[in-house]
């Protein structure tokens, strides 16, 4: 299994490559702002054939690439239904103006790449060679999923799921809920059902900062701490 992680140019999110191993298909999750050079670097490095690219939610910190990445390669773009609008329309998730400048800079524009695709509640996603759960996790914003990856060893046996949380769940915190369509009940909610009954050894790999594990939060993270 390859999974090679790399935080954008802004806000230090996390973009993911992912793929059963060198030479293989892969799908990107998460491309935002300035990812593509050292996506393109990975990509060459690994001999990889991108065939997806999947978003953890609609906020633009983890979408701003997805359309240069999607049209480059003329890969689809899989997100949930409830955060869609946000492709064309970034400022709205973020409670800013429409056209108001962000990160800086003025007069940018944004669009739905041609190819999207609605993610839904308990789906299976079988990608380059790779085996996907969705599941809906409201709470940062009403359209946040994580991916459940279910990692096979080379042998046969298993090895810990990997999950790509995006903003549900970091190190030691989980995702702000002031934004629109964020909301603490539902984010209880998500950490409650979704979160808490995964197994102590599966692996996070979160939207910002370091990968954690599960039984490390069920154990240290207050939020978690709380619901327990």
């Amino acid at each position: 299994m390859l999974i090679q992680g790399f935080p954008a140019q802004m806000a230090g999110t996390n973009c993911f490559v992912v793929a059963p191993g060198p030479g293989e298909q892969c799908v990107v999750i998460d491309p935002g702002y300035g990812v593509s050079g050292q996506l393109d670097e990975i990509i060459a490095e690994h001999r990889l054939h991108p065939v997806a690219v999947l978003l953890t939610h609609g906020h633009l910190d983890h979408t701003f690439s997805v359309l240069p990445v999607c049209q480059a390669r003329d890969v689809p773009a899989y997100i949930h239904p409830r955060d869609r609008p946000q492709l064309a329309d970034p400022w709205t998730g973020l409670g800013m103006r429409p056209g108001q400048p962000i990160f800086g800079a003025a007069g940018l524009t944004f669009a739905e790449p041609d190819d999207v695709r609605e993610l839904a509640d308990g789906a299976r996603l079988e990608l380059a060679g790779l085996s996907l759960a969705v599941r809906h996790a409201p709470g940062h914003t009403g359209g946040s999923v994580v991916f459940d990856l279910d990692a096979a060893a080379p042998t046969g046996g298993r090895l810990p799921d990997v999950l790509f949380a995006g903003d549900v769940l970091f190190a030691g915190s989980i995702g702000r809920v002031d934004l629109p369509g964020g909301s603490m009940a539902e984010m209880n909610t998500s950490l409650r059902t979704v979160i808490l009954p995964m197994a102590d050894e599966v692996i996070v790999c979160p939207g910002h900062g370091p990968q954690t594990t599960i039984g490390r939060e069920r154990l240290t993270n207050p939020f978690l701490r709380n619901l327990t």
